[in-house]
């Protein structure tokens, strides 16, 4: 699975698919350009019209294709938000565009997130815009289950080891893949990263610049890359944070991160091993022993939690993935841990909750959920079925610190084994033939975007430069490495890239 990247949250709103001729009017003092894709004209021509929206940001709607080999067929709609930049007009360098990863967060509030928290420098010369893409947030929402629906999956077992179990996952991904056909027909078969990448030219022109400055993490760093493969001459200032390795399919791609996580996991076992507040005494091993028994004791019968919830082992695992994010968040996870030791599995259910977005009972804010299993599987060629599916989680989970985790890594591509249509790209590496300068950051301890993603990548890109940052979590920029943070701010505001091989702590 591709483990999203994300700062912000904001609840998705249904947006109806509009025809051509009903949102869309091609400006009569339109011309086109030169290298304007044929048959866009009308969407390379529109202007933004921009008003107040919320977290002081100004926000517009950007019209694409539904279908880019119809262009003039159905267009659908894309919210736009934008944080203007903070310093003197006449140090304007344009728009930075920025993603959080995913697939399927939203982006628009993260602008301000970015301008704000984590590059208030470069926010002085640019105006940090995000944007909702296709499918996800509130632009054209893809919807494949209901709150019920989405609890149902959420607490299937996401490790099975009976073939009931594997039975059950089985049936509700096969119902999790009809019901993004049946709920949402027409974005279910127009999402994708290629399509986004289209939309993302469209945005480029329609905030006035001629070459596309852009920020993106994680999932958001494989946005950028296929955007320098088809258009590489509008190349501007890239950075991508936690990068993906073009090459790798999916189930390569879930092996990769499912051996980041059993190292996050180890690393938290043993900082936790030194700390009078760990739930668990003894060494580093006895603390994965402990949440291993744990686990295992889930899954024979769940745990009380708040109210008339109960604890299911599902559960704690995505507990656990989710603490890997960030080392700050392992104090929360050490506490989790010991009240689950007490006979209370409150503080692990209430990081499993903010994982899946969970609002209330079956309710979920945003679509999470859905777009990402949407443009996961449509990106990618079709996983294995549950045969494959259990030998790879076998293999992987042999000599694994946490075996369920490895074991959800290879059963979480259960819905795309049953997906019902693929992007006609095929997993290679990176071919920009783009001459502008590029930065590549790999964090060297990422469980999700592993640091030998970000290497590759950055043999796959001949004008890129890889910035390195020893330490855990998820991506680098914005966090507690003065040395990342000035390096990428350098490289941004003035086009600088970093010396080769240099490594931030």
């Amino acid at each position: 699975m591709i483990v999203r990247y994300g700062f912000t949250r904001i609840a998705a709103a249904a947006v109806g698919i509009a025809t051509a001729a009903a949102a869309f009017v091609l400006p009569t003092t339109a011309v086109r350009a030169a290298d304007t894709p044929a048959g866009l004209d009308a969407y390379y021509a529109q202007v933004l019209e921009w008003t107040s929206c919320s977290s002081g940001l100004s926000c517009a709607w950007l019209t694409v294709p539904l279908d880019y080999a119809k262009p003039d067929g159905q267009t659908i709609r894309l919210r736009v938000g934008k944080a203007a930049m903070t310093g003197p007009a006449e140090g304007r360098q344009g728009s930075l565009v920025v993603n959080p990863g995913g697939p399927g967060a939203p982006a628009v509030d993260f602008a301000r997130s970015v301008a704000d928290g984590i590059a208030p420098n470069v926010a002085k010369s640019f105006d940090v815009v995000g944007f909702d893409p296709r499918g996800v947030g509130l632009s054209q929402p893809i919807v494949c289950m209901t709150g019920e629906q989405t609890t149902r999956w959420l607490q299937a077992d996401q490790s099975p080891d009976t073939p009931a179990e594997v039975r059950r996952l089985m049936r509700l991904s096969a119902d999790l893949a009809k019901g993004c056909l049946t709920k949402s027909s027409l974005m279910a078969r127009h999402v994708g990263t290629e399509n986004t990448v289209r939309d993302m030219d469209i945005l480029r022109q329609a905030l006035g610049d001629s070459s596309l400055n852009f920020l993106g993490f994680s999932y958001g760093t494989y946005l950028g890359t296929l955007y320098a493969e088809q258009f590489p001459e509008r190349v501007g200032r890239f950075v991508l944070d936690g990068a993906l390795d073009p090459s790798l399919d999916l189930m390569e791609i879930s092996k990769g991160q499912s051996g980041g996580f059993q190292v996050a996991m180890q690393r938290f076992a043993k900082d936790c091993s030194r700390r009078d507040s760990c739930p668990y005494a003894g060494s580093a091993a006895d603390v994965l022993g402990g949440i291993n028994a744990l686990l295992a004791q889930l899954d024979r019968k769940p745990m009380k939690a708040t109210g008339s919830r109960r604890l299911l082992q599902s559960d704690a695992a995505t507990a656990l993935f989710t603490s890997m994010y960030s080392e700050t968040m392992w104090p929360s996870l050490r506490s989790a841990l010991e009240e689950a030791v007490k006979g209370d599995g409150s503080g692990l259910l209430d990081l499993a909750d903010y994982a899946n977005d969970r609002t209330g009972p079956n309710s979920y804010s945003g679509n999470l959920t859905s777009a990402f299993i949407a443009i996961s599987c449509w990106d990618t060629p079709a996983p294995p079925g549950a045969a494959g599916l259990a030998r790879a989680a076998a293999k992987w989970s042999k000599g694994a610190g946490v075996p369920v985790m490895a074991r959800t890594m290879s059963w979480g591509n259960a819905p795309c084994s049953q997906w019902y249509g693929r992007t006609a790209r095929v997993p290679a590496p990176a071919s920009s033939t783009t001459t502008a300068p590029i930065l590549i950051v790999g964090t060297t301890y990422d469980p999700a975007t592993p640091y030998s993603w970000s290497v590759a990548l950055n043999r796959q890109l001949p004008t890129s430069t890889l910035l390195s940052y020893e330490g855990d979590g998820h991506t680098a920029y914005g966090g507690e490495s003065a040395c990342i943070n000035r390096l990428i701010d350098a490289y941004l505001i003035k086009g600088v890239q970093p010396a080769a091989r240099t490594v931030c702590r």
